[in-house]
């Protein structure tokens, strides 16, 4: 049994960037090759794209965790790392992409339309992208960047130029199966359809689009009985058709007081689109009243009855019967007109060329503040530190003094002893907590040493947080033995 999917929840995973490699040239009469490391690839990122053959979201009903592909890790010899592939997502045109929070990222109209949901991470840079007039033959690399994650929500709003509203059992189905070819599933108890059903239909030179949707009841723009599902489907539809059941025998029920049940909820829901995408509020479409069912005596002298009501609101009003087949030319070509008409008022927009306008970047801004968990200590937040923590190898103390040559440089140091940081306070960058040495000369000339290590790191005359603690102890006279500071 098919099935129609027109809302899902999307976990997004992109691909992780491949590390760079810390390598150095070794050839036979070469001593001093140089380094000689690539850079890692770029992981893949998960992009929606919309597709006019996809027309439900049921793949992602099954398969709702979407990963793109890492990159590969670079290579000696100046080899770059492959990047990882993006994974395209194939979504049908009026999807409505939505975070987790229920606001609103895109709106998917047009074939070919892209949206990129989670980013693949940087590659780090091999040791051969990191020589410098200080820095010869690095003996470190980066690491890659993680790839985004992204939990998104996925709502399939129907495109169709007819919209058929109406309560449960109006014969909506019925209506769309005879106006056009279409197969919906009819049967003689309410909420038949529990899935829009779209047609085409051919009115003389005019082609349009019909859609019945689930059967409305009062209440349904608060989420009553299937009514969300009914007005999210009516959002893009350029006409509305009132389908009224004129043979019901509920108590209370009229042609009138149905059609006033309908236009309240059409008027208490407000689209949740906007921008050029969206037709306004649903109150501003035209309308055309279909009174169904004329094929029974007592429905058809009632349809006559109410019809010159209808009429002096400004709406056209048609009497069919979908099962005797009557009166459904006439109404087919007056929906024709109407969409002519809508049409000629609201042209397609033509596709405009792309303008690229430069923002500037906010990466280099960066935020210092007390840490509320730790007394003296302070947390440095900003995307430059905590992509630059990610990247560091903090095995490696060559790629520790690179990073402090990082932070100097951009302005880290200066704010905090601006804020009156101490030597040994905790300064938390990212998930990484360090102990604050303003007495490493970061930013200086690096003095030459092995690869992998760096000579200010090594410095044994600065007095650590342990010497700092004991003497404390000492002066406070609670140790009495001072040759254990002197160790």
């Amino acid at each position: 049994m098919a099935r129609f999917i027109d809302r899902v929840v999307l976990h997004t995973q992109a691909g992780n960037g491949g590390h760079g490699c810390a390598s150095v040239h070794r050839e036979k009469f070469k001593p001093l090759g140089g380094p000689d490391g690539g850079n890692g690839g770029r992981g893949g990122s998960v992009i929606l794209v919309v597709d006019p053959n996809v027309h439900t979201l049921l793949d992602f009903h099954f398969r709702p965790h979407a990963k793109a592909s890492n990159g590969k890790s670079g290579m000696g010899s100046n080899r770059n790392g492959a990047e990882g592939e993006d994974l395209i997502l194939h979504v049908p045109e009026g999807t409505v992409v939505l975070d987790k929070n229920g606001e609103l990222l895109a709106d998917m109209v047009g074939a070919g339309t892209e949206l990129v949901i989670a980013r693949g991470g940087r590659g780090g840079l091999g040791n051969a992208a990191l020589v410098s007039r200080a820095r010869r033959a690095p003996g470190f690399a980066l690491l890659g960047e993680d790839g985004e994650q992204a939990e998104v929500v996925l709502e399939l709003k129907s495109v169709a130029d007819v919209g058929l509203v109406g309560f449960p059992s109006a014969g909506k189905s019925s209506l769309i199966s005879v106006l056009s070819a279409a197969k919906p599933k009819i049967a003689d108890y309410p909420f038949t359809t529990l899935r829009p059903n779209l047609g085409v239909v051919e009115a003389g030179d005019v082609t349009y689009t019909i859609a019945d949707v689930p059967g409305l009841i009062p209440g349904a723009s608060e989420g009553k009985g299937l009514g969300l599902d009914f007005l999210r489907h009516i959002e893009r539809c350029a006409v509305l058709a009132h389908v009224v059941d004129c043979a019901t025998m509920d108590p209370g029920r009229d042609p009138i007081s149905d059609i006033d049940a309908l236009e309240a909820e059409l008027e208490a829901y407000t689209p949740s689109l906007e921008g050029d995408a969206s037709l306004g509020d649903l109150r501003d479409r035209p309308r055309i009243v279909v009174l169904n069912k004329a094929d029974v005596p007592e429905a058809a002298e009632l349809a006559e009855f109410v019809q010159s009501e209808l009429e002096e609101r400004g709406w056209p009003v048609h009497i069919v019967s979908a099962v005797a087949r009557t009166g459904l030319r006439e109404l087919s070509f007056a929906l024709a007109r109407i969409v002519a008409e809508y049409r000629a008022a609201h042209p397609r927009a033509t596709e405009r060329r792309q303008i690229i306008r430069p923002v500037q970047s906010a990466e280099d801004s960066f935020t210092v503040t007390p840490d509320p968990s730790e007394p003296g200590g302070f947390i440095v937040r900003g995307a430059k530190p905590e992509r630059w923590i990610k990247q560091t190898q903090f095995d490696n103390d060559e790629a520790v003094g690179f990073l402090a040559d990082r932070l100097n440089k951009l302005g880290v140091e200066d704010e905090l002893l601006r804020l009156g940081a101490q030597p040994g306070a905790s300064v938390t960058v990212g998930d990484v907590t360090f102990d604050f040495d303003p007495q490493t000369p970061a930013g200086a000339d690096v003095v030459p040493t092995g690869r992998g290590t760096d000579a200010r790191l090594e410095q044994t005359e600065r007095v650590g947080a342990k010497e700092r603690k004991l003497a404390s102890r000492i002066r406070r006279g609670l140790e009495e033995n001072e040759s254990e500071l002197e160790q």
